[in-house]
């Protein structure tokens, strides 16, 4: 098929490689314009412009895709298809209109669980024992268009966002190529509004770590904002990140330190979270027994609660 492919981070690479490998014809890549970043600021492109330019494939970055002159060269490609991944602008009904095939939305939740900005984090965080990708009709109402294939990815105690989000990225590009080749086939199924959740967007006023909360909480708090925002824990006036933590039997006075032989064990109210990995301000990620080395705790130390 002749694809339009518009998606901008990482989660949207694994799909454009799909569909290149599949043999579709990629007309066209809409992303984000380049932004700064690192310490110069300089301009950077975004991942997905970055595999595109490597295959040759002709990128198209506006700023919005609300006029008429926006439109043009979308709609001059004459497309049999659109394929949206985490692209980060709104697509009017008129650029919805334009591939003769619709636009195919690739969703990093089991619909209608968790539309939405975050729905990774989310799973993790409220204590899903699976998620996976849904492959959706794009509508103008937000991640509400109906379903036309999924994937399920569990979700261990082992999965922070970030391997999560790679998971189900692979999973999302394989899934794209299934429903294109099964498009004829594919029955489009309406959302049951009942079952509708939303996946706010993260907050960096979460990152703190309430250890009056039960230490399962905690692990999948820590677990579901790893990367961003990061969990942070207080000791002494100083903010930490906690990166990796695990919940495990145990009591205590909530914050205080009760093991060290593990892991750094902090009592909670109810269970202890054994920290495994954690940073502190202007240090490197460590893992717990090389920033022991460095950073002596005791027993009876306590974090702020």
């Amino acid at each position: 098929m002749k694809v339009i492919f518009a998606g901008t981070p990482d989660f949207a690479v694994p799909a454009l490689a799909a569909l290149i490998d599949a043999g579709h014809e990629i007309v066209l890549v809409l992303t984000q314009p380049d932004r700064p970043a690192g310490r110069g600021m300089k301009l950077k492109a975004s991942p997905v412009k970055a595999l595109a330019l490597q295959h040759g494939i002709p990128v198209y970055q506006p700023e919005t895709l609300k006029t008429p002159e926006s439109q043009a060269p979308v709609a001059a490609v004459a497309a049999d298809v659109m394929i949206v991944a985490a692209y980060g602008l709104i697509l009017p009904q008129s650029v919805l209109d334009m591939p003769h095939r619709g636009c195919l939305n690739i969703h990093a939740s089991l619909l209608p669980r968790w539309r939405g900005a975050a729905p990774i984090q989310r799973a993790i965080q409220t204590g899903d024992a699976e998620t996976g990708v849904t492959i959706m009709e794009v509508v103008l109402a937000l991640d509400a268009g109906a379903m036309l294939k999924k994937g399920t990815i569990p979700i261990t105690e082992d999965d922070t966002a970030q391997t999560l989000h790679d998971g189900l990225a692979e999973l999302g590009g394989r899934l794209m190529v299934q429903a294109l080749a099964e498009l004829d086939q594919l029955v489009p199924e309406p959302q049951d509004a009942r079952l509708v959740t939303y996946a706010e967007k993260l907050r960096k006023d979460e990152a703190p770590l309430d250890w009056h909360q039960p230490a399962a909480q905690l692990s999948r708090q820590v677990r579901a904002f790893n990367p961003f925002p990061a969990a942070q824990a207080v000791l002494e006036g100083e903010v930490w990140k906690v990166w990796f933590a695990r919940a495990v039997p145990g009591t205590g006075v909530p914050g205080e330190i009760v093991g060290l032989q593990n892991g750094i064990d902090v009592a909670c109210g109810d269970g202890v979270l054994r920290i495994e990995e954690l940073q502190k301000p202007g240090g490197r990620r460590l893992a717990w027994k090389e920033f022991l080395a460095g950073s002596p705790l005791k027993i009876g130390d306590r974090f702020k609660a």
